[in-house]
């Protein structure tokens, strides 16, 4: 059987090449360690003859001499913008401003081979050629992360849709803009490879994301040329019978708006809003008129037609965008000129329309007499011609400062006599209280919802106390709603001493009474100085409560009972004094409390 390899005592001849090979081996290790000993003696700290660092020659010196000689001495290199490209725009950044540099002290470390490698110091004594260093690069991280952050800042954009739009006349387009961000890591990555830029170097390329606008600029364009701009090319002009109308372009394109349908863009015409436009409406109705109701009256207990009404026409929301869109492609007066259609709108009050609206009957009349004045005449009579024929239909609410309007003198009102803070005063509109309380009377005899209503501060003996009204715009108005279930008919008109307010209708009781209660809580009014040119002299007057039933009757028998109540300040004896003795007083400081309705209209 074979004995093993591992387990036997060496024979002679083994045991004298194992003495030869371990004399060799001390004898080499002796050798070497003479040469390293001999290598660092001859050369020390220093570096070594013939080194250099990118053409630096620092052969021959000692660490310190070595990095203050690279330091002087760096190469342009080291120092040397480095050209990048971002995008489509081409700039440069300073090396040192990225934190990138040669560290020398590393570098020359690096060059004298301070891990006294025995390879190396022994080859020392045997090589006397040049020896080429590799620099040693610093990055400070921060101040790349800065150079990158601010390069993102001045070529970074936000993408731009393309749009169009209409402005004072005109098409303004907004073109579109590719937007872009710096890929901020590559980029600092990118600008640490680069570094540094040897002379004549590409630029290098720094990393962006591209979002391109999803409309593009051909499409901007294409609409420009084809819709915007000759739209606003110059006015259009729409003819009826023989009237013209022409609307600008400026009108035109406050009423243009710009959609953008998946990419393609297209213009809507708000029809309605040019309509209202009062550049159009004006001269529209110069071309248009509203029909004219029916006048009517009362002959023998019953609604009849005095004077019959005549059709009107008008320009519909639709006729008027059907007629001007065909016109916004196209260029030349002439080619910007179409009719327009016109609609013919009957009268709502007719002969044959009366039965069918149930308005049978007067439901109510009331009078209300007054002093002559010219300004009454004026104020009063204005105002019953703007209420005169008002149709209230089933549930509308009808209100005096809506119909009449503010009472200015482009209205066609004048100065009058009102109440104002107790004492009588002169200010527009004065006197047309007593056509509120001709049509609050009329209202509650005819049995309707009141809405809304107000009692003057103090009392005017010509009005039913507790069964009167006042008026002031802003503040006050008379309102009732029409709960009857048809229509109702106001006629009003008036004479230089009074005026008289019917209403005709279908009745919804066979008979509204009023029933008057005692006066109560009774005041007596004091005395004193009024000043200024708007001062009235006043006679006193006690002031009072006083309750008011309103009792409505079917076949003479009481269905349903309604009660007002209304305070009255005592009227002030006010006199006076003449502008030239004017002190500068205020001769309404004592005046009546009031109601909190600002301006009474007497």
């Amino acid at each position: 059987m074979p004995r093993s390899t591992t387990d036997h005592a060496p024979t002679p001849r083994e045991g004298r090449r194992l003495r030869t090979a371990a004399i060799a081996t001390g004898v080499v290790a002796v050798a070497a360690g003479g040469l390293y000993v001999a290598g660092l003696l001859a050369t020390g700290d220093d570096i070594s003859a013939g080194t250099r660092v990118d053409g630096v020659d620092i052969g021959g010196m000692s660490r310190a001499e070595a990095e203050a000689k690279l330091t002087a001495a760096a190469p342009a290199s080291w120092k040397a913008p480095i050209p990048v490209k971002v995008g489509d725009r081409a700039t440069t950044v300073d090396p040192a401003a990225a934190g990138l540099t040669v560290d020398v002290a590393k570098t020359a470390d690096a060059a004298a081979d301070p891990s006294r490698d025995p390879f190396t110091v022994i080859g020392r004594l045997f090589s006397s050629g040049e020896r080429e260093i590799r620099p040693v690069y610093a990055q400070d991280e921060a101040r790349t992360r800065a150079a990158v952050a601010a390069l993102a800042k001045e070529n970074d954009r936000t993408v731009r849709e393309g749009s169009v739009a209409f402005r004072e006349g005109k098409a303004v387009a907004t073109q579109p803009v590719t937007g872009r961000k710096l890929d901020a890591g590559q980029a600092a990555e990118n600008l640490r490879a680069a570094y540094p830029a040897a002379t004549g170097a590409a630029a290098v390329t720094l990393p962006v994301a591209v979002t391109e606008p999803k409309l593009p600029a051909a499409e901007v364009s294409r609409f420009l040329d084809t819709y915007a701009k000759p739209a606003l090319s110059g006015p259009v002009t729409l003819t009826a019978g023989g009237e013209r109308v022409r609307i600008s372009a400026a009108t035109l394109g406050d009423h243009l708006t710009v959609k953008n349908d998946g990419g393609r863009l297209s213009a809507a015409l708000d029809e309605n809003a040019l309509l209202r436009d009062p550049d159009v409406a004006r001269p529209l109705a110069a071309l248009t008129n509203a029909p004219e109701e029916a006048s009517l009256g009362v002959r023998d207990g019953k609604v009849v037609v005095e004077s019959e009404g005549r059709p009107g026409h008008e320009v519909t929301a639709k006729a008027l965008g059907d007629a001007v869109r065909p016109l916004l492609t196209k260029s030349g007066d002439a080619d910007r000129t179409a009719p327009v259609a016109t609609t013919v709108t009957e009268p709502e009050l007719s002969s044959g329309s009366l039965a069918r609206l149930g308005i049978k009957e007067q439901m109510s009349t009331f009078t209300v007499n007054f002093p002559a004045a010219p300004y009454r005449t004026t104020n009063i009579g204005r105002a019953a011609e703007l209420i005169n024929g008002s149709l209230v239909q089933p549930g509308e609410v009808w209100s005096f400062n809506k119909t009449v309007g503010e009472r200015t003198p482009d209205n066609g009102f004048v100065d009058g006599t009102m109440i104002l803070d107790g004492q009588y005063r002169s200010a527009p509109g004065g006197g047309v209280s007593a056509m509120a309380t001709t049509v609050y009377n009329a209202m509650f005899f005819a049995g309707v919802q009141p809405v809304e209503h107000g009692a003057h501060s103090f009392y005017i003996e010509r009005y039913p106390a507790g069964r009167e009204a006042t008026v002031a715009w802003g503040s006050l108005d008379l309102r009732f709603r029409n709960d009857t279930g048809k229509p109702i008919y106001i006629k009003a008109g008036a004479t230089d001493s009074s005026v008289t307010v019917s209403f005709l209708g279908t009745k919804k009781y066979d008979s509204v009474e009023a029933v008057a209660g005692p006066r109560t809580n009774l005041t007596q009014p004091t005395k004193r100085e009024g000043t200024g040119e708007a001062c009235v002299p006043q006679p006193p007057l006690e002031g009072f409560d006083i309750s008011v039933d309103r009792v409505f009757k079917n076949g003479g028998t009481e269905v349903k009972r309604e009660t007002y109540k209304t305070h009255y300040t005592p009227r002030d004896e006010v006199t006076c004094k003449p502008v030239a003795e004017d002190t500068g007083r205020d001769g309404g400081q004592n005046g009546g409390q009031g109601t909190g309705q600002g301006a009474d209209r007497r």
